[in-house]
């Protein structure tokens, strides 16, 4: 069994898909379209010039899927009540991914050390989608 989150950008997929490209290297697997759908959409089920948006992608972020959608192309997303936590090995990839993911977002928790870990931070990036990045601590040799 897995769990694995499936994002509904509502419209802006595929800047959601960009930003996550520059800002955690992340990698398409999968990007279907809704124009590309075998099978037609029920009327007004779309909105008027929706074909190009985005049914269906798949993003590989290190060893993690994140699968994401226009859903209703509406250009409102809203996350609310969840958060994608994001380990990281080091220090300095806490501090990258932290300010990548700020850019144009909101700052929640500043990026420090915890009793838990050696770097935790939370931010909601542009999209709105919060993040938890936490810097695995350091394991006694």
């Amino acid at each position: 069994m897995q769990i694995q989150p499936y994002l509904n950008f509502d419209g802006r997929c595929d800047d959601a898909i960009a930003f996550y490209k520059k800002a955690l290297g992340a990698e398409v697997q999968t990007l279907m379209r809704f124009k590309d759908s075998p099978e037609p959409r029920a009327a007004g089920n779309l909105p008027p010039g929706a074909q190009d948006k985005v049914m269906h992608a798949s993003l590989r972020i290190g060893d993690a899927v994140l699968m994401a959608s226009d859903c209703h192309c509406k250009g409102q997303p809203a996350f609310q009540g969840v958060s994608l936590s994001l380990t990281v090995a080091n220090d300095s990839q806490a501090e990258r991914a932290f300010g990548a993911l700020s850019e144009g977002g909101k700052v929640c928790v500043p990026l420090n050390k915890t009793f838990f870990a050696s770097k935790f931070g939370v931010v909601t990036d542009r999209f709105g989608v919060t993040w938890m990045i936490l810097a695995a601590p350091q394991q006694p040799a």
